[in-house]
């Protein structure tokens, strides 16, 4: 991380504002749990006591109502918890916030949303310190390099090769689709974009936690002879250890996951096991940057592939993309391929032949004015 001064380091936030944008689509985004009717982001802005903000983005796509809620865990529950409050850095006022919203945790039972408002707070906090300090997050964060390699996410089960098209000609080298709908249909599909695929081209599977244990061993054994990069959640998160380990040593295509873990001691497990080949924290889900950027690096020393997952908006991509550039190793950025105009108004990446090149800007160098916006 570039050295800076306790002073540029501190937050003493005197705001922490939310607003939630749907923003509608033609196509609705279906994975095998759940369907989007519209893009929800859910933003948040914090000022400090010197009067410059950061923004950041609390995950919330499931269930329909919870943007509403998350919105209003950040307003009434987070952000009175520290505002006001002086802390020396970033991290300490993250570790803060968890401390302050433990018992709410258990009282309520929900881990998830709260862990999610936290993010979102974190990493406006982040972006507000690195624009105080005149430099672009990742390179504030210690990256070595603004270029990271890509790739096209959330294709849908259907039109397929059309989604494919669109993300080519925008620059795409590699794509993720959609699996869990149905043997058949996975089948026709995952055959379909492999023979579609051109030369120096790849492609994923996500199963979105959609198989039973046998159906996963079942789906990988005909989807092995097509060699994908990887497949994603193809059981639930919850499966015991054993039958992951059973699942990773019966087949040869590389295991991804992570996005959907709450506690750090989840990827602690992952790095010492190594049951997941490519570990996927969701920076705007868990963590934000003060928790994602140790995890990922220390995947990166294990051997394993830190790969942000991200199916947000556009800060969220950007903050993604920041975080995979500081935490270095041979990761890919997920983007999004469905229509999110908001999404690419906030954020739109400069992506060439799969590879994006993140902006000289400060903070995550995102377009404030669209943001400025929502907050008049």
């Amino acid at each position: 991380m570039t050295d800076l001064t306790n002073t540029e380091l501190q937050v003493e936030l005197t705001a922490v504002e939310v607003r939630l944008v749907r923003t509608p689509v033609s196509t609705p985004v279906r994975t095998s749990f759940g369907i989007m009717h519209d893009r929800p982001t859910l933003l948040v802005r914090v000022t400090d006591a010197s009067g410059v903000q950061g923004y950041g983005e609390v995950w919330c796509n499931f269930p329909v109502c919870g943007a509403e809620h998350r919105a209003k865990l950040v307003e009434t529950e987070v952000g009175p918890r520290i505002i006001g409050q002086e802390f020396p850095e970033p991290q300490t006022c993250y570790a803060a916030m968890n401390a302050k919203l433990h018992i709410l945790r258990l009282q309520t039972g929900e881990p998830g949303p709260i862990a999610q408002a936290i993010a979102g707070v974190d990493i406006a906090i982040w972006d507000m310190v690195a624009k105080r300090a005149g430099l672009p997050l990742y390179k504030l964060l210690g990256a070595e390099t603004d270029r990271i390699p890509a790739y096209a996410s959330g294709i849908n089960p259907v039109g397929v090769l059309d989604t494919v098209t669109r993300a080519r000609k925008a620059g795409h080298r590699n794509f993720k689709l959609k699996v869990g709908f149905g043997d058949q249909t996975d089948r026709t599909n995952v055959s379909a974009l492999a023979a579609d695929l051109r030369p120096g081209e790849g492609f994923m599977l996500d199963a979105n936690q959609g198989w039973s244990p046998d159906q996963a061993a079942e789906a990988l054994r005909w989807i092995e002879g097509y060699k994908p990069r990887w497949i994603e959640e193809p059981m639930p998160v919850d499966t015991d250890i054993t039958v992951w380990d059973a699942l990773k040593a019966g087949t040869a295509v590389p295991i991804a996951g992570g996005e959907n873990f709450l506690t750090r001691a989840e990827y602690d497990r992952v790095t010492d096991g190594k049951w997941l080949d490519f570990v996927q924290p969701d920076i705007a889900k868990w963590g934000g940057f003060s928790e994602c950027l140790p995890v990922a690096r220390s995947l990166v020393r294990a051997g394993l592939t830190y790969c942000p997952h991200s199916l947000g908006g556009g800060i969220a991509l950007a903050a993604s993309a920041h975080l995979l550039a500081a935490a270095g190793g041979a990761g890919l950025l997920e983007c999004d391929a469905n229509e999110n105009d908001f999404r690419d108004e906030v954020f739109a990446p400069d992506l060439q032949e799969g590879w994006v090149t993140l902006p000289d800007l400060p903070g995550l160098g995102v377009n404030e004015t669209a943001l400025e916006r929502q907050f008049a």
